[in-house]
């Protein structure tokens, strides 16, 4: 996901990472904001918990993207998927040192929640190396990660 929050070099990195992402067979989101996605050819976009409504405008308006939604409760992740979210981003799956991540979900709890339905579901917040072991048979069909990258 790329989130560039209004930088004025916005296009000109999206379209680096749309390069990249193509030539390494990556799907490329972009955070909140369906014009810089079509500017820069990107597959979809990943919404905030708040936007999670859009999700079914933004997809009829670009039927070939696939649009994210974060979740950090049950109901949200169920709203978001009703609204028309190809998927769920719950979080924080671990503790995390995000500034906005609240108590962490923990696998057991993460594992209800997709139980529950609030699938198609991504992980993310804490999850690493030593962590994404901990997320094998919670149902999640993915990881999403920061903190294991730096």
């Amino acid at each position: 996901v790329f989130r560039a929050f209004g930088a004025p070099d916005a296009k000109a990195q999206g379209l680096r990472l749309a390069a990249i992402a193509r030539r390494q067979g990556l799907v490329l989101l972009v955070g909140a904001d369906p014009g810089l996605a079509r500017r820069i050819r990107a597959d979809g976009v990943h919404l905030p918990e708040r936007l999670a409504r859009r999700a079914g405008v933004i997809r009829r308006g670009h039927p070939g993207w696939t649009v994210t939604t974060a979740a950090h409760s049950l109901p949200a992740a169920r709203r978001a998927l009703a609204a028309g979210a190809d998927a769920v981003v719950l979080s924080p799956a671990f503790p995390s040192h995000s500034p906005s991540a609240g108590r962490a979900l923990g696998p057991v709890r993460l594992a209800g929640w997709v139980r529950a339905g609030a699938r198609p579901a991504y992980a993310l917040g804490g999850v690493s190396g030593r962590t994404a072991r901990r997320l094998l048979g919670t149902g999640v069909i993915g990881m999403a990660a920061v903190e294991a990258f730096f």
